[in-house]
């Protein structure tokens, strides 16, 4: 790994390939291709997925605003919990066996680069449970412990357009994370670069191609919202769907060819 050069300079040597507005949707059928060729891995990364989220709906019943803090902080770190996706992704690419133990491998206990980038996505998202929670508390008209709570007083409350409030802050916190992550999580498998690297070259990305991220970030949201709203039961295909894709936007956004490893 090149330790003596900057980080900025190591950063400009991956390079930013032009794309079309809708690529994002080639990235979609390409990851769903990738599931469908080597499906174990996906759908048991996908019923840990669900089996978590139907955990916080239990350990949160009584505390919507809670749920709905934790649900958008878990979304934040599931990139980082991905990272085995992008492995078996990587191995179809080479034609190499994509199983479930090709995910495995990918957590290497000796590289510290996914353990500190994962600390800093767990930062966020607990940074984002805790100032949702309080916005929650504090401007909700009436105490918030059920979803109808949430429904009747947060989404259709009419005192300052609560829910519209809360959704801008969410954006707010979620687009540095998302810029900072957005190819950086495949990048840290794919290559030995240090996390800083890994994040200036997603902050590149992102700045030259301001529209088809958004709407990446879009369709992410949306299609997890409609794994969300099937009891939990959509997120057991759409979260790795979504993790294959997202391979798929790094290898199409980040130019390699001009990095070479040192031994």
């Amino acid at each position: 790994m090149r330790t003596t050069e900057p980080a900025i300079e190591q950063s400009r040597r991956f390079g930013v390939r032009p794309i079309p507005l809708l690529r994002p949707l080639g990235w979609l059928a390409r990851g769903w291709q990738d599931l469908v060729h080597a499906p174990m891995p996906g759908l048991a990364h996908g019923v840990v997925f669900a089996l978590f989220g139907a955990l916080l709906v239990v350990a949160a019943t009584e505390h919507f605003w809670l749920l709905a803090s934790a649900f958008s902080g878990f979304l934040l770190v599931a990139p980082l919990l991905a990272t085995g996706l992008y492995a078996v992704s990587r191995a179809l690419h080479k034609k190499q066996p994509a199983t479930l133990r090709t995910a495995l491998r990918a957590w290497k206990p000796d590289d510290g680069r996914l353990i500190i980038f994962g600390m800093l996505l767990a930062f966020a998202g607990t940074g984002w449970v805790m100032t949702s929670t309080s916005f929650i508390l504090t401007f909700a008209p009436a105490p918030v412990h059920t979803a109808q709570d949430f429904v009747q007083h947060v989404v259709l409350s009419g005192e300052g357009r609560l829910f519209e409030a809360w959704l801008l802050l969410g954006g707010v916190l979620a687009a540095p994370v998302f810029a900072s992550s957005v190819v950086a999580i495949p990048m840290l498998l794919d290559r030995r670069v240090g996390v800083l690297v890994a994040v200036l070259t997603s902050w590149r990305v992102v700045v030259q191609h301001p529209l088809p991220l958004a709407l990446w970030a879009a369709l992410i949201m949306a299609l997890t919202l409609v794994g969300m709203a099937t009891l939990l039961l959509g997120l057991i295909v759409v979260l790795p769907w979504l993790a294959h894709s997202s391979w798929h936007a790094y290898r199409d956004l980040v130019d390699t060819s001009n990095w070479h490893e040192l031994p």
